[in-house]
């Protein structure tokens, strides 16, 4: 099979979708903690138990035998275990009352990082590992966004201000414009 037949048809989309939803899930979750400011604990426990899916499916056509593919399915529940047990010990009480929301969610969104770039490199797939690059780099983002929400909020409206300032003021140039070339042929 040629590369190119590997990049046309259907079949390219039905293999990388699983990945793109899991970036699409991703994305939707950070937007929405940044915006909620408090940690979605269930969302990101089916985030993981969905990874852990996306993983073995992605997995399976290198594991040969029989022997390969529990020791797939092991590894992947063993990984993603250790992942989801490390993300309640982020919410227990005594940690909570050591951290706020920001924090919590920042870090759990970390471990999830974490354990998709790791899972990346132990399915040998490029496609996982830049998904747990991306979510990564999320988390700086959004704690920029939240301390420099009021700055964008500036910048958003003195933009808007601006755009607005520029139609009246094409408006109002070619209002005139129109009234002198009136009073020329009149006169």
């Amino acid at each position: 099979m040629s590369s190119t037949e590997d990049h046309q048809g259907p079949g390219f989309w039905i293999k990388e979708l699983p990945f793109l939803v899991i970036l699409a899930l991703t994305l939707g979750g950070v937007a929405y903690t940044s915006m909620a400011r408090r940690p979605l604990v269930g969302y990101w426990e089916f985030m993981a138990v969905f990874i852990a899916v996306v993983c073995i499916a992605a997995g399976w056509p290198h594991a040969h035998d029989t022997r390969a593919r529990w020791r797939l399915i092991w590894t992947q529940a063993l990984h993603w275990g250790a992942f989801l047990v490390a993300m309640n010990l982020v919410l227990l009480p005594s940690v909570q009352a050591i951290a706020n929301s920001d924090y919590t969610s920042l870090t759990i969104m970390l471990l999830l990082a974490l354990g998709t770039f790791i899972a990346g490199v132990h399915i040998d797939s490029w496609r996982m590992g830049a998904n747990g690059v991306i979510m990564a780099l999320s988390v700086p983002a959004i704690a920029w966004l939240d301390q420099s929400a009021l700055l964008v909020t500036l910048i958003a409206i003195a933009v808007i201000g601006l755009t607005a300032a520029f139609f009246w003021w094409r408006r109002e140039l070619h209002a005139h414009d129109g009234d002198g070339n009136d009073a020329s042929t009149t006169g």
